[in-house]
């Protein structure tokens, strides 16, 4: 294993030769790998395999202790080239080449077709392509944040330039003087399409120094050019010295097999049995091996299986609750702000990193950071109309050891992100996503804005718990709950102002002693005769539809479910055994709490009546009230709704 002294002016003829006789091994395993498995992504891992080859042997990694707090980082963006980084952290000693070549693409084993974290020296999951910058960018800015000397290397295909949240990433990074990142290009000029300038287009030198970046280019195949322009990056040595740097790296894809060079279709297609053992000739290499391992690998227990990496621990002083007194009428999204601005209180203290991290997408006021921002200015990041990469970019940064708020409107923090927050949570982040304008309760911005089918997305999503708190006082303890909460965390509300929920003697339901359970609903009246289940805006609605009733001479109970994952089961089942149930909600019914309730009694075996109030479509501009009364989710309606189904 080859370690590198950036000190040094430029490769000694020595490490030049360890250097190419690498490259010929590496490239064995990359073609054994792939045509093992029968599948696979040789042509770009041969022509990334220099540059890979030298970011490792600069980078302060450490094979023994691969996740050393100090360390730099390598994030290859183009994870689709596996089978090169595996290749490569087995040359530095990260793990034995025996269980990759038998494992590579097996069902429990970490050597995953694209690259995942679970592989010791890897250090996010990747392949969908565009991601692997933002996700670099937040641990540049981490290590900004906590005042280390490391650096950050990430690898990235040409092909992948094309994608929007790349020129997203390279402008955050320009802000916020990431000049401890650097970016290098596998330029071979092939995508899956074919020509990349055929497909789409690009002048990407023009492009990258547009957005302010330093750009050296270079031939991606010189050893000795690819060790200075590294060399002139972690010395900073560079036009701009404050920003970030990008090496273009002109390559061949792939390079070293002379029939596989500059050929498109090699980008996603293995060797055949007959073309491997031709290009293991070509690079010195018995043909035979891959008989021999093609026989072994029949029988090959895996052994490497798939543990993720887990975020790295933050301690948080939750604080004190606050209460809203009945008296006072005020939005969820007012309260979650002066929640955040408590934690940044405790915890982000004078002369010391912060802990509390706030991200918002230019709605800084709406979704109520402001105060945060003025207390911990260097905590708030304000990434502008960028919610793809601020996405990624605030589960990155929630690995690395702070509580991570990332807050904008429902339809841009899960319909627009939703890709985004299913690659954080396959990368088993930490992220707190508190999104607020929830459903028609948006009113006049009308349906583009109105986000009612927020939890059919996230429903999908694995790796998320779901909290919808009913009021401010809710909302306050939901906050400080999930600040104490080791992964990722949904947070939602709506617009609007909505009263105090209180108890049967006129007291705050959610006071000082009240204690937020996930997966446990709250009784906010019980009733013999019938339950609303519901959630966040209509609760207070509901709870109005059971005074109706009560003046009817009905006792109907009012179930407050703000635990929608972890699921309260046992709670709507009490529910359903006492009498009918109405599931009210500003959602779609088809994919929301009532779909779910409805799945619930189901599966359970439990008979019971059940009526679903929530939206049949997309609906129209107007006052929150008004087109709640139109689709029949006013308290006079459903106290309709209700009487109904127990006469039924």
């Amino acid at each position: 294993m080859l370690k590198l002294d950036p000190e040094k002016a430029e490769l000694s003829p020595e490490e030049v030769e360890w250097f190419k006789e690498a490259t010929r091994r590496c490239a064995r395993r990359i073609i054994l790998a792939t045509t093992l498995a029968g599948s696979g992504h040789p042509g770009g891992s041969l022509s990334s395999l220099s540059l890979l080859l030298m970011v490792y042997a600069l980078a302060k990694v450490d094979p023994q202790k691969p996740r050393h707090p100090e360390r730099d980082r390598v994030v290859v963006s183009h994870g689709h080239i596996s089978p090169g980084v595996y290749s490569v952290l087995c040359e530095y000693g990260f793990f034995p080449e025996e269980p990759f070549l038998m494992e590579f693409r097996r069902a429990g084993s970490a050597f995953a077709g694209h690259v995942e974290q679970a592989v010791p020296g890897v250090e996010w999951n990747t392949g969908n392509l565009g991601q692997g910058l933002s996700a670099a960018c937040g641990m540049a800015r981490a290590i900004k944040l906590k005042g280390l000397p490391a650096k950050v290397f990430c690898l990235m295909g040409d092909g992948e330039q094309q994608k929007g949240q790349v020129i997203e990433a390279r402008r955050w990074a320009v802000k916020f003087g990431l000049n401890n990142l650097c970016v290098l290009i596998d330029y071979n000029r092939l995508q899956i399409g074919g020509d990349i300038y055929q497909v789409m287009p690009q002048d990407l030198r023009a492009e990258i120094e547009a957005t302010g970046w330093n750009v050296i280019e270079v031939n991606g195949h010189d050893f000795q050019a690819l060790y200075r322009a590294l060399r002139n990056f972690i010395r900073g040595e560079v036009p701009h010295p404050e920003r970030p740097t990008a090496i273009l790296a002109h390559t061949v894809m792939g390079k070293g097999i002379s029939f596989m060079e500059n050929d498109a279709k090699w980008h996603g297609a293995p060797l055949s049995s007959e073309l491997c053992k031709k290009a293991l000739s070509e690079l010195g290499f018995d043909p035979e091996e891959l008989d021999r391992l093609a026989e072994k690998r029949k029988n090959y227990p895996v052994s490497f299986p798939h543990q993720p990496h887990e975020p790295e621990s933050v301690a948080i002083d939750p604080g004190e609750p606050v209460l809203y007194e009945p008296d006072l009428k005020t939005d969820c999204r007012s309260a979650y702000g002066k929640a955040l601005l408590s934690l940044a209180e405790k915890n982000n203290l004078p002369g010391k990193p912060p802990k509390v991290l706030g991200l918002t997408c230019d709605l800084e006021s709406s979704v109520k950071m402001t105060a945060f921002k003025k207390h911990s200015p260097q905590a708030f990041h304000e990434s502008g109309i960028q919610e793809h990469h601020t996405a990624t970019v605030s589960g990155a940064l929630s690995k690395e050891g702070f509580l991570v708020f990332f807050s904008t409107f429902g339809v841009f923090g899960v319909d627009e992100v939703y890709n985004q927050l299913r690659l954080n949570a396959l990368n088993h982040t930490a992220l707190k996503v508190v999104c607020t304008h929830l459903g028609v309760d948006v009113g006049e911005d009308g349906p583009t804005h109105q986000c009612v089918d927020y939890l059919g997305l996230l429903l999908s999503l694995k790796g998320f718990d779901i909290y919808l708190p009913a009021d401010p006082n809710q909302t306050d303890h939901i906050i400080r709950f999930v600040a104490l909460q080791p992964g990722n965390v949904f947070v939602g509300m709506g617009r609007s102002k909505v009263p105090v929920i209180t108890d049967e003697e006129g007291q705050p339901f959610f006071g000082k002693a009240y204690r937020f359970q996930p997966g446990r609903a709250d009784w906010i009246r019980r009733g013999k005769d019938g339950t609303f289940v519901s959630y966040g805006p209509m609760v207070h609605r509901c709870l109005t539809a059971c005074e109706i009733l009560k003046e009817k001479g009905y006792e109907v109970g009012l179930l407050n479910i703000a635990s929608i994952r972890p699921f309260p089961r046992e709670d709507l089942l009490s529910a359903a055994r006492s009498g009918p149930v109405v599931v009210v909600e500003d959602h779609l019914v088809e994919t929301g709490l009532g779909a779910l309730c409805a799945k619930e009694l189901g599966l359970s075996g439990i008979s019971a009546k059940i009526k679903l109030k929530g939206f049949e479509s997309y609906t129209t501009s107007g006052k929150p009230d008004e087109l709640f009364a139109r689709a029949g989710l006013d308290p006079e309606s459903l106290a309709q709704e209700m009487e109904a189904l127990i006469k039924a």
